[in-house]
């Protein structure tokens, strides 16, 4: 081998060595050239983002499932399209300060500060009227509904369940903005008779003024997808509670009327 072919080869192993070297220093300790894993960063199954979410308040999951990010807006928006996380509870939960049905210290009593005051404000004046009205079902978690849904399925089958119970994760009340009301007038019950009492009558045409409407009215069930409830209070501020009730609509109309869902 001729000297200038022993200094080209010399050559190009040493431009190989340092180039392996560089490529696989991360890899290697300082002292010893032993090669050391490094962790990879971990695959996280995040939402896929898809033209069907809504003003940027939802993401559609793997399971191809609009999946809410602004839980914690007074204006959420959840229906049997718009699910909450499953992992999701309020931070800011209280008891209002009204009569309730039962007694003790249950999840059911929360509401979410804003709305535990505004109903606050809504009992003292009904109480003024000598209006006859209990709370009786506020905050509920994804697993209490779940529980809630299934009981009931198995005894109506879910179809017939979902007309008068949300699945979980699709339940108002996991927000916290929510309270189902009644009246010794109807035993304490949750029962459309409760609509035609004197209570119901004016929850129905004053709701709006403390911030509430009537979430599910009498003939708009083919929209909103659940039986009249005449007793669940549903919070979303004054402004948006008097264009819902001046204009008679559901939560879900007025999101197509205002940002066309």
């Amino acid at each position: 081998m001729s000297k200038t072919t022993f200094s080209v080869t010399a050559i190009g192993i040493a431009v190989i060595s340092l180039l392996w070297i560089g490529f696989f220093q991360p890899y290697l300790t300082s002292s010893a050239r032993t090669l050391v894993p490094v962790p990879l960063p971990p695959i996280v199954d995040e939402p896929i983002k898809h033209v069907l979410a809504f003003e940027n308040t939802t993401l559609i999951d793997r399971n191809n499932r609009q999946v809410i990010l602004n839980m914690d807006s007074v204006m959420v928006f959840v229906n049997k399209l718009r699910n909450l996380p499953a992992d999701y509870a309020p931070l800011d939960l209280i008891i209002p300060s009204v009569p309730f049905t039962f007694s003790g210290d249950e999840p059911r009593k929360y509401m979410r500060t804003q709305a535990a005051l505004a109903l606050e404000q809504l009992f003292a004046e009904a109480k003024n009227l000598s209006l006859d009205l209990f709370a009786t079902s506020g905050y509920r978690s994804y697993d209490k509904q779940k529980s809630i849904f299934n009981n009931s399925a198995n005894l109506k089958g879910e179809e017939e369940a979902n007309k008068t119970s949300a699945r979980p994760g699709q339940s108002e009340h996991q927000t916290g903005l929510a309270m189902d009301v009644t009246s010794s007038k109807v035993g304490y019950n949750l029962v459309e008779s409760f609509g035609t009492t004197t209570e119901g009558i004016w929850l129905r045409e004053n709701a709006h003024a403390f911030g509430f409407i009537i979430r599910y009215p009498k003939g708009k069930e083919y929209i909103t997808g659940y039986s009249y409830e005449p007793w669940h209070l549903r919070y979303v501020g004054l402004e948006v509670a008097e264009y819902i009730y001046t204009h008679s609509l559901t939560l879900e109309e007025y999101f197509q009327q205002k940002h066309g869902y």
